[in-house]
This record gives C-alpha cells, structure tokens and sequence, in this order.
C-alpha cells in the first residue's frame, strides 16, 4: 500500500492512497485526515485503508497529481537518524585522519523535524560557502513504541517505509561537531519522496529490516551511484529498539538509515558528494569534486521493474531570499 499527502492548503494536509502505477488516488477522508492521524491509530484504520488500496488495483480512483503532493508527513513530532552503513564512515575516517569510533552501539542522533520539504519543492539555503550536499538515505515511521522495546518486536512497529535526501552543509558541520552538542545549523529540513509504502509494498526487498534495493542518484543529470540499502550493519528494528531504551517514541517517528554506502563504492558510486570527495582524498591526495552550486538538480529514486515505490526526489538548490 502506498500513502501520500495531498496539499490541502493545511501544514499537514490530506491523506490519500495512490495505486501502484501512481497514475490514481482515492481520499482517506472519514478513515483519517492526515497521515499522523493515521499512524496514530492504526490499527483500526488500516484495514480501510487497505480497502481503498484494493479499488485503485481494481481501477477505480481519480487522477493523480504529483505537483500537489507533500512530504508524507510534512511536519513529524520526531526526526532520528542513523549511521548504520559503515562503509561510509570508515571512509570519513580514512579520508580525514580521524579515530575510529569505538562502540558496536548504533550511531544516531535527532534532527529537525518541524517541516520536511517534498520531493520537488526547491531547496533554499543561504550560501554556497556552506558546502551543500546531499545524503540518500531509507527511513521508517514507527506507531507508538514503548520505552524498552526489543529489536524483536520494534519489527512490527514500522509501519511505513520513505526515501530521503538529508541535506547537509558540510563546512558547517565539524564547527558543530566540535562543540560537542550536535547540529543545528548543520542539518536544514530534509527531503522525503512522495510515497511513503508498507513494509510488504516492497515484497522479498524487505529483509531483516533492510530495504535491499538500490538507490540511483543523479547530480545534474549525471548518474553518481545506485548503493544497495541491504548493507546495513543495523536493521531498521535495531535503529527501533535503539532509540526506545531509555524512553517512548511517539507515533508518527521517523529514523533513518544514514547515508547508503557500500564496500564495492569504486562500482556502485555514492549517496553524497562528501563520501566521493573523501574517495578522492584517499585515492588522489585531494578532493576534485565540488560541493553543490545553486541551480544544482539532485535526483533520487528507487527503480524496480518500471515502477519507483517511493516516487522520486527531483530538486534544485536556490538561494535562500532574506
């Protein structure tokens, strides 16, 4: 089943559910409002929803409009995100002379989570100085998981699946990470493509939870890397379990990934212009590649057999307007 928010002219908009070939939607409208109101209670609602998934695989809907559609969840109560792909920070560290980090504990922290940008609204940021990048990452929406949830039973917490382009401004970053109480200026809003789909949406590509797809990324109609998501030293349930020992995660929570990366990076290419720059520093002594400019386009998808589950991310950095 795949869920999307239609614009509405409300911040959190309305839940619609889109068939398979994303050509047709019907309104979740007297089953939920919006996309957290559903996560809220899902339970109870899933199985209308699951209703009108059936009629869009039988034809029925109105057409679908992705220009009018938001970030599934346009605004969350939580935002966390992983590292769980250690090919990409073994090679920060190579690159950058830096320590390994020891611990075998999920590397993980919270971001912003008042906004998320939808897949093709543009990306405002102050200045090019900042060193703009991209991260392709997964992610997952939990419902309501109680403090001290095993990586067992975090499983059938994940209710839904996204794609994600965590922006991040890489010059401001180690500034931040040196004072030793996380981003802020760092991490603006991130990107989430359109559809946001259920666990079995993706069939035997959902694993041990891992998305073991590729993710195709192309920096001004350039390709730059199709990594493979099932690298995880982490499932998506351990990320879970991780974030919930000490406390509740409401519903409505979004974790990440972190940036897909893999061990074969010279074939499959990256998710993030600071992972081929560290790249270069190990091969050439120096990074060749440059940071994003404005007027910049980043796509990002999941391709399978003709269809894309999550949609895509097709966005261009601008200037911010002061």
């Amino acid at each position: 089943m795949r869920l999307a928010t239609l614009s509405n002219g409300q911040p959190d908009g309305c839940l619609i559910v889109v068939s398979r070939d994303a050509q047709r939607q019907l309104p979740a409208d007297g089953i939920a409002a919006t996309l957290q109101q559903a996560i809220e209670q899902w339970n109870s609602v899933e199985p209308a929803l699951r209703q009108l998934a059936d009629r869009l695989a039988q034809g029925d809907g109105d057409a679908l409009d992705e220009s009018r559609l938001l970030a599934p969840l346009p605004r969350a109560w939580q935002w966390l995100d992983g590292s769980a792909f250690p090919q990409h920070g073994e090679l920060m560290q190579k690159a950058f002379d830096l320590p390994p980090i020891e611990t075998d504990r999920p590397l993980m922290y919270q971001g912003l989570s008042d906004r998320f940008l939808s897949g093709t609204q543009d990306v405002a940021l102050p200045s090019e100085a900042d060193g703009i990048d991209f991260e392709g990452e997964f992610g997952v929406i939990t419902d309501a998981v109680p403090m001290g949830t095993s990586a067992e039973d975090a499983l059938s917490h994940i209710k839904l699946v996204l794609l994600i382009n965590d922006w991040s401004l890489r010059a401001i970053a180690p500034i931040e990470m040196k004072t030793g109480f996380g981003w802020v200026q760092a991490k603006p809003a991130c990107s989430v493509a359109p559809f946001a789909v259920t666990p079995d949406e993706l069939g035997e590509a959902w694993q041990d939870g891992r998305v073991h797809l590729p993710l195709e990324v192309h920096v001004n109609g350039a390709w730059f890397g199709n990594p493979h998501g099932g690298e995880m030293a982490f499932g998506f349930h351990e990320l879970v379990a991780h974030a919930a020992r000490t406390r509740d995660l409401v519903a409505g929570t979004i974790i990440g990934s972190g940036t897909v990366s893999n061990a074969n990076f010279a074939e499959v290419g990256s998710c993030c212009l600071s992972e081929r720059r560290a790249i270069e520093m190990i091969e050439q002594g120096a990074p060749r590649t440059s940071f994003l400019k404005f007027g910049d386009q980043v796509d990002l998808a999941v391709v399978r057999e003709n269809q894309s589950p999550f949609g895509q991310i097709n966005q261009h950095v601008v200037a911010a307007k002061f």
